[in-house]
């Protein structure tokens, strides 16, 4: 059973990279090459927290941060980004999360440069580590294994900074965003269809949001390739405030509970 963990996964990194040029169906409209913005998205000292409900249970709790280090990786100055996913109350009796995600991205681009992962969920354990050798094109994983990539392909986690940097003021409705990504030791697309503008209430408060559709698979967890939605603050942050999420055992539900450390004012209506 993976259900918290797929919500948590979703509050740690909702997307990520590249645009892939070639045919859709007829369903996606048009793919287009990604604009992005040229002015800083995120700072050091940025921190999210997220509540994960399954169902009415408060299930966990997923945080995402830049960590106020300096590094600096193939001569370039990076950007330590780590998100943490937790189970909590009843749910954590019967089924316990603790996911650690640790990604070093280039501070100017996005990109990452290394990537761990450390999973706990529900008693089954693994770890990742992956090398990203940008200026070869190529992965080298924990395993020794090095795969050819895209030029500039993101992990799990950056991707989620990268998408952030979207300049979705050159998109329309209807438009689907591809993105790639390296997951479990394949290249993963991804695809975003941008459904509109949308004002919504949450924990934190009402927030002016851009919605989104994650095109997911069929059959796995959910019962429809829509069956997922995300919110993302209509402003120069770009934050997810919610996602939700209806899945063959029931729903799953992410609300922004607390934030700090953000670049510009959020887009809340009201106090």
């Amino acid at each position: 059973m993976k259900t918290l963990s797929v919500l948590i996964g979703l509050g740690l990194c909702l997307t990520t990279l590249q645009a892939h040029n070639g045919k859709v169906d007829s369903a996606e409209h048009h793919m287009y090459a990604l604009h992005r913005v040229n002015y800083p998205v995120f700072k050091k000292g940025e921190k999210l927290e997220y509540l994960i409900h399954y169902g009415f249970i408060d299930a966990g709790i997923a945080t995402i941060e830049v960590k106020k280090e300096n590094h600096k990786l193939h001569g370039r100055d990076v950007l330590h980004v780590a998100g943490t996913g937790i189970s909590k109350g009843a749910f954590d009796w019967f089924f316990k999360v603790r996911d650690y995600y640790n990604s070093y991205i280039d501070s100017e681009h996005a990109y990452p440069y290394v990537f761990n992962r450390d999973v706990n969920e529900g008693g089954y354990k693994f770890k990742q580590k992956y090398e990203f050798l940008q200026d070869q094109n190529k992965v080298k994983t924990h395993k020794d294994k090095v795969h050819d990539v895209p030029s500039g392909i993101l992990d799990m986690l950056s991707a989620y900074y990268f998408a952030r940097t979207i300049d979705m003021s050159k998109y329309k409705v209807g438009d689907v965003i591809v993105l790639q990504a390296f997951v479990d030791e394949e290249i993963e697309p991804l695809k975003i269809r941008y459904v509109g503008k949308e004002t919504i209430s949450t924990k934190s408060g009402k927030f002016r949001c851009l919605k989104f559709q994650p095109i997911v698979q069929k059959g796995r967890i959910f019962n429809d390739p829509e069956d997922l939605t995300v919110y993302i603050t209509d402003d120069k942050n770009k934050v997810p405030v919610m996602a939700k999420a209806n899945i063959l055992v029931g729903s799953l539900k992410m609300q922004l509970i607390n934030y700090e450390g953000l670049s510009y004012p959020l887009a809340k209506v009201g106090k």
